[in-house]
């Protein structure tokens, strides 16, 4: 392993969770007068929480975006992940590969807030590799893009970011990554994956299976 630690981004990487989570936000922003379609959805909320996007929702809805609103997008949201939640294929594989090549030295630092993250660890199987070993942007002094949720992992792990893989889906997640000092691996199933390449991602790769071998 070329490296001393591997940090892992959550939605998108670990757990296909991206497809469900807008879904319920496309919803609940068209009951609110926001009309878009789920891709629209996506392209503006992927790699960044709705609380990002405040001044924009309310823009749009003309309403506030209340705590009782964020509330029930987040029951809403969690209902339907329960519901409907797939880990990323070839994950379970790549995640026990990794975590043995490094002595368990692997972390999942997310944007998402901790409950959400635990939840759907949990869920798909995942949990007892990152096991103590979860950061959330939620308890960070600032969220991705900034490097906060990166460098506490790499901290609480006692390796030096510059000698962290971190592995990524968007673009704002990559920018955290670089910005950690970290090697960063962009997954892209679909598309070319330019857009993470100009972001700072170092490799793009296209499946899970391709991981391991990649950081050896």
């Amino acid at each position: 392993m070329r490296f001393d630690a591997v940090l892992f981004d959550c939605d998108g990487v670990l757990v296909d969770s991206e497809g469900i989570t807008n879904r319920v936000l496309r919803d609940m922003l068209d009951e609110r007068g926001w009309a878009m379609s789920l891709q629209q959805c996506m392209d503006l909320f992927v790699g960044n929480t709705v609380t990002d996007k405040r001044s924009e929702i309310e823009a749009r809805t003309g309403l506030p975006l209340t705590q009782d609103w964020l509330l029930a997008f987040r029951e809403r949201r969690n209902a339907a992940l329960v519901a409907d939640l797939q880990a990323i294929p070839d994950i379970h594989q790549a995640v026990k590969a990794v975590h043995q090549a490094t002595g368990g030295r692997i972390a999942c630092a997310s944007g998402a807030d901790r409950f959400k993250v635990e939840m759907m660890l949990t869920q798909v199987g995942l949990a007892q590799y990152f096991a103590g070993n979860i950061f959330s942007g939620h308890e960070m002094p600032r969220s991705k893009p900034f490097p906060d949720v990166y460098l506490a992992a790499a901290a609480h792990l006692g390796v030096d970011a510059a000698r962290c893989a971190v592995v990524e889906d968007t673009t704002t997640g990559v920018r955290a990554g670089v910005a950690a000092g970290a090697t960063v691996f962009a997954y892209a199933p679909w598309g070319d994956g330019q857009a993470l390449r100009d972001a700072g991602a170092q490799r793009v790769f296209g499946g899970m299976a391709e991981l391991h071998a990649l950081l050896c």
